[in-house]
């Protein structure tokens, strides 16, 4: 599949079969999604790849302590909620997902259970868990970094057949997923990749989010044309 076809059609993954990938798949992703750009070459990214129990115990830790009232202890600084036109397009994908799950307005419950899975990272039977070195806080190239190496993840695993989601709820509690995975303390602990085959019957996989146009957000500066 061509870079651009490649870009087109990778969608995020809500819904997955309980078929793991295998070590050498997993693999094999990584080794692609390394090559993606790092400032001066620091190449400042870990990847702690979770399945089986490690995974279910991270899982239910965390959709136990949320569901208790728990704050979130992640180990990045969170931009809190959204607003504005921001909040405009986390509503719109909202309501689409919700529409093609049948979860009504005013369906307490599953709305409640939607949440949880982002929670329990949809199920999915791989998490890649994505750190950087802490000596480089603050971390704002890093952090571009880390972004770079995701995006590699996400179009690697998907030319290989495996869907993703890229899923902050799944290190919400990150003191968690530390432990369990045995995280070094000099490592930040930024993100989660869910990972699984998808699950074609999944209502919410058909999802495709909207995108602006690129004039609402490009501007061209010297150009002759």
């Amino acid at each position: 599949m061509d870079f651009e076809t490649l870009v087109q059609t990778r969608k995020s993954v809500r819904g997955f079969t309980s078929e793991p990938a295998s070590r050498a798949v997993i693999e094999e992703i990584i080794e692609v999604a390394k090559r993606a750009p790092s400032s001066m070459n620091t190449q400042p990214w870990h990847i702690h790849a979770l399945t089986g129990e490690p995974l279910e115990e991270v899982r239910r830790r965390n959709m136990e302590e949320m569901i208790a009232g728990a704050k979130p202890k992640r180990d990045i600084i969170s931009h809190g909620e959204y607003q504005g036109v921001h909040r405009g397009r986390q509503v719109d994908i909202a309501k689409k997902l919700f529409a093609v799950m049948g979860i009504a307005r005013d369906d307490k419950p599953m709305r409640q259970d939607w949440v949880l899975r982002g929670f329990r990272q949809f199920d999915a039977p791989v998490s890649l868990v994505l750190t950087y070195d802490k000596i480089l806080d603050p971390g704002a190239v890093c952090h571009f970094d880390l972004g770079a190496l995701c995006y590699g993840i996400v179009l690697a695993a998907w030319d290989r057949g495996l869907g993703s989601v890229i899923n902050g709820q799944g290190i919400m509690r990150s003191d968690i997923v530390r432990k369990v995975a045995n995280i070094p303390e000099d490592e930040v602990i930024m993100t989660c990749v869910a990972m699984g085959y998808p699950d074609d019957s999944f209502p919410a996989n058909a999802v495709r989010s909207d995108r602006e146009a690129n004039s609402d957000f490009v501007r061209y500066v010297g150009f002759a044309d």
